[in-house]
């Protein structure tokens, strides 16, 4: 991680190729050029669309909070030019909608996501996260994603969902389409706009027939709440129903499974940290949080200006996209004392990686007590643990995927 000034040039400076990512992880010493130079940065390059780049912790806060001014349609995220936007009417979910839609949909499973509710789910979550731990006991080598993360993830949330475990490695595949279409490895001979649009129909076909079983006998899921819910007084249309479990599916997996994994491999990194937790459980909370901060697993979301907008100086113009890098943010020499630095017990550690404002994500307390459950039995069961080959990410400057972690593991049964 760059704890010293780099210099780049504005002209050719990178923050947006996947492969970069890929290859080399987060942009971190570009972003910190950015955050002590140009932190409202106009970034136009041949290989995307111009948008200005927002670097600054208190400039992602001042634009995120103000979503009447700055929307969240037409453009969610900066893609490059190879991955073209969807069709107009492909989907509609909260990550796209603008007042007063969102409040509206938002509200048809919030009550899901509540502190409380999310409370009474810990039993569950500390049942699924043991059972994957015992699986993973039985041998001393694996792969962290495949043999832990992705296993707790996904369990929580099909559970949450009804989605019968016979198809859960459906939403495993169809998450990595969805969220990384550009990288070869998911796509299987189709391009990136064909490999998104085929995980996004076969997703919306499944939950369909789901959600039509839901209609004719209701059960206790967040599948039949959607499909018996309403909007303005009226049943959810079609695309914004089936928009809904496609949101659900996807951020209720890859984000909550990226952290965890990217988690692991900070204390591996930072071993004293890890030492820390295992002698002090009241460390786990801090622990989430700085895990949260530290891996950032959403990178960027973009927003539309309605009107010119002035910040640091330079005006935002109508109709031009603002890029809010969020993970550049929870770097910000400013706020974060050593911001480099890997440190379970930071106080305050006032992070972004949850969003701000009405935006706020949903399952932000889910994700917290999947990560707090991971990492207290981790640190009472993880016997010894180091990587056995070189983590892989996904091609994806969207969310920060690790498609692999190889580790060789001893994990008390």
């Amino acid at each position: 991680m760059p704890t010293t000034q780099r210099d780049f040039d504005p002209k050719t400076l990178d923050i947006v190729t996947p492969e970069h990512y890929e290859q080399n992880g987060y942009p971190h010493p570009e972003w910190t050029w950015l955050r002590n130079h140009d932190p409202v940065f106009w970034y136009e390059r041949d290989n995307v669309d111009p948008f200005w780049a927002i670097t600054k912790h208190a400039d992602i806060i001042e634009l995120g909070k103000q979503p009447e001014l700055f929307l969240n349609a037409p453009r969610l995220a900066i893609f490059t030019r190879d991955l073209p936007p969807p069709e107009e009417g492909a989907a509609r979910h909260l990550l796209n909608m603008d007042p007063p839609d969102h409040a509206r949909y938002r509200r048809v499973t919030s009550h899901w996501f509540t502190p409380r509710a999310i409370r009474t789910l810990s039993d569950k979550v500390e049942r699924v996260t043991r059972e994957v731990l015992d699986d993973a006991a039985k041998k001393t080598d694996g792969d962290f994603v495949r043999d832990i993360s992705a296993r707790i993830t996904i369990a929580v949330i099909a559970e949450m969902l009804g989605v019968p475990r016979g198809d859960w490695d459906l939403l495993f595949r169809w998450t990595n389409e969805i969220i990384a279409p550009q990288d070869p490895e998911f796509q299987h001979g189709a391009t990136a706009h064909e490999t998104l649009e085929r995980a996004r129909v076969e997703l919306f076909t499944y939950f369909n027939d789901l959600a039509n079983a839901r209609r004719a006998k209701p059960t206790d899921d967040i599948v039949s709440i959607v499909a018996n819910g309403e909007v303005n007084g009226a049943p959810l249309p079609p695309i914004e129903l089936l928009s809904y479990y496609f949101l659900l599916v996807v951020a209720g997996n890859e984000t909550t499974r990226n952290a965890m994994t990217g988690g692991m491999l900070a204390f591996l990194e930072n071993p004293g940290e890890w030492e820390k937790l295992k002698r002090d459980p009241g460390l786990l909370e801090g622990a989430v949080e700085e895990t949260v901060r530290w891996i950032t697993p959403v990178i960027q979301f973009s927003r539309t200006a309605t009107r010119d907008y002035t910040l640091r100086g330079k005006t935002i113009h109508e109709g031009q996209s603002a890029c809010l890098f969020y993970a550049s943010g929870n770097r910000d020499e400013e706020i974060f004392e050593d911001p480099f630095s890997f440190r379970i017990d930071r106080h305050p550690n006032p992070h972004i990686a949850f969003g701000m404002g009405e935006h706020v994500c949903l399952g932000a307390h889910l994700a917290r007590l999947e990560l707090h459950h991971a990492f207290d039995q981790l640190r009472q069961r993880l016997r010894s643990c180091e990587l056995s080959g070189p983590a892989e990410r996904v091609r994806s400057s969207f969310v920060g995927g690790i498609k692999r972690a190889p580790m060789k593991w001893m994990i008390r049964g």
